[in-house]
């Protein structure tokens, strides 16, 4: 086997309608645009989303909801993932920046701690919002609660 005598497999390689070419052709005339209209005239391409005419669907369907743009968005940490992150460190102080070290949570979001799980050892957790039993149940053992700004 050479390269001159290479050749695409049988059936593979197609040549292409010649559009507009005469009758014979079976494209010939109009081209397969049918007739008339703005469709079957040169340079016309549809927008999207295009009905002919008609009322498209997204203007058809009503639109509701809302998107608050100033909702804060807090990243939850729980109460045994504190946990598991003082027994594996053996620290006493928990904050965000230890969170992110240890791939807890994504950088430059805010921390919300939860009450699930429990808490053997007292710590001092910062963060930015706790829920109410996770605050009652830092300080029943001892531990510190600090939020941050």
């Amino acid at each position: 086997m050479d390269l001159n005598n290479l050749k695409p497999a049988k059936g593979s390689v197609k040549s292409n309608t010649r559009i507009g070419r005469g009758e014979g052709s079976k494209k010939g005339g109009t081209a397969g645009r049918g007739t008339k209209g703005q469709q079957s005239r040169n340079g016309y391409s549809r927008k999207f989303g295009f009905e002919g005419g008609q009322m498209p669907l997204h203007r058809r369907v009503p639109k509701f909801g809302f998107k608050n743009i100033f909702k804060e968005i807090y990243q939850p940490i729980n109460l045994d993932t504190i946990q598991y992150i003082v027994d594996k460190l053996n620290i006493d102080v928990i904050n965000p920046d230890i969170l992110y070290e240890n791939g807890f949570i994504s950088k430059n979001v805010k921390v919300k701690i939860l009450a699930r799980g429990e808490l053997k050892k007292s710590v001092e957790i910062s963060a930015h919002a706790f829920s109410k039993k996770a605050i009652e149940e830092i300080e029943k053992i001892g531990g510190n609660v600090k939020i941050i700004d």
